[in-house]
This record gives C-alpha cells, structure tokens and sequence, in this order.
C-alpha cells in the first residue's frame, strides 16, 4: 500500500515543479532493528518519483562503512539532502506528518540555491570562525516544527560551517533523555545550548553567538 495517495502525489509533483538542479536523497537504512527504515525507503522511493532531477541513493547501514564515515551519520533511518555537494543538511527518523514539508523545502533549497535568511543572518554566517552543530526536536505531529527545521536546514545550506539536524525525538528516545527535551520544537546548539520553540532567526543567531 503506497504511503503518498494519488492526491498528495500531485501536490508533490507541483510543489516541486520549479527545481532547477538535481537533488540526491541519500538514505541510510537496514532491514533489522530499525522501525521506520522501511517505511522511510518506501517514502524517499515514491518521492522520488514525482520528479526526474530527484535521485534517490541507498545505502546499508550496518555494512556501507565508507559511506556512513562520509556522511557522519550515526543513527537511522537518516537521510541526506545533497546536491551539487554535500551541505549538512540531516533528516533522522522518518520526515512524515508536519515534517515532510520540511524534506520538500530542503529539496527546493537545494535544487534552486534560495533561502529566505536576512542580510544580517548572511553576514553573521560569513563570519563564522568556528563549526555549529544544530540539532532540531521533533514530532511529526508538531504544526510549529517545520519553521525551526526550515530554518537550521537554510544555515547549513548557506554556510559550511554549519551542519543541520532534523531529529524526530519519538525514534530516538535516548536522546529525548540525554538533551531533556520537554516539549518540541527544541533546538541544541553545539550540544550544550538549547532554544525552545520555533523562535526567530535574530534568536537563533543570538544563541549561537552564546555557544560560540
């Protein structure tokens, strides 16, 4: 039974109508101990469909070593969004529910190079002197997620400093723990600062100057 009907299928096929370049969806999966690997290979599959500049590209977790070390993934199911390079960009768990309209705008970001950051987010990011690790809480049930996983994705597109991690927190409820999260969407910078709620950009850009 396919996860996209016929009607969102279309829906896809016009949201993504205007990407310009190729996009890869790169999905680290296996076949054992892993709840919503199949499930998130049967969604990247019909995604992938909808539009020839999407590519998907599959990889074994517990046996593709160099790709994993690549990658620097270290939980699954995982997926990167890649282009003309590989730009941090993360999804961890299965991007379903809310969160599947932050995989279309990570897919259009990518394929067309728009982001929608203020000037002086771009100039803060420009400066960057050292790496930021942003993590992203999440439920697939959480209407405000998309904007805070929208945002980190769009830093770490921007700048290669940067790196981007959506994390549905129910798959992962060891770092549910290890992080405290309470309640989503719940963002940590650099492991040791955290901003609750989908906050502003001028917000964010201020608790990484902090961590930093």
């Amino acid at each position: 039974m396919p996860i996209l009907d016929d009607k969102v299928l279309s829906e896809v096929k016009k949201a993504l109508q205007n990407m310009k370049k190729e996009v890869h969806l790169v999905l680290f999966t296996q076949a054992f101990e892993c709840g919503y690997c199949k499930d998130t290979h049967k969604l990247l599959e019909e995604l992938s469909s909808v539009n020839p500049l999407l590519k998907l590209e599959v990889h074994q977790f517990e046996s593709d070593k160099e790709a994993v070390e690549k990658y620097a993934v270290d939980k699954i199911p995982a997926i990167a969004v890649t282009g003309e390079k590989d730009y941090g960009i993360r999804f961890y768990g299965i991007p379903a529910g809310y969160e599947f309209s932050s995989l279309l705008s990570a897919i259009l970001m990518v394929s067309t190079g728009l982001t929608k950051l203020g000037e002086d987010t771009r100039k803060f990011l420009d400066n960057l002197a050292k790496p930021v690790h942003m993590q992203v809480f999440v439920t697939p049930t959480c209407p405000y997620c998309p904007q805070a996983v929208i945002l980190a994705h769009q830093m770490a597109y921007y700048s290669d400093k940067v790196k981007a991690d959506m994390v549905e927190i129910s798959e992962f409820p060891h770092l549910s723990q290890k992080y405290n999260v309470q309640g989503v969407p719940r963002t940590t910078i650099n492991e040791n600062w955290y901003q609750e709620g989908a906050a502003p950009e001028s917000m964010i850009v201020e608790k990484i100057k902090e961590s930093l």
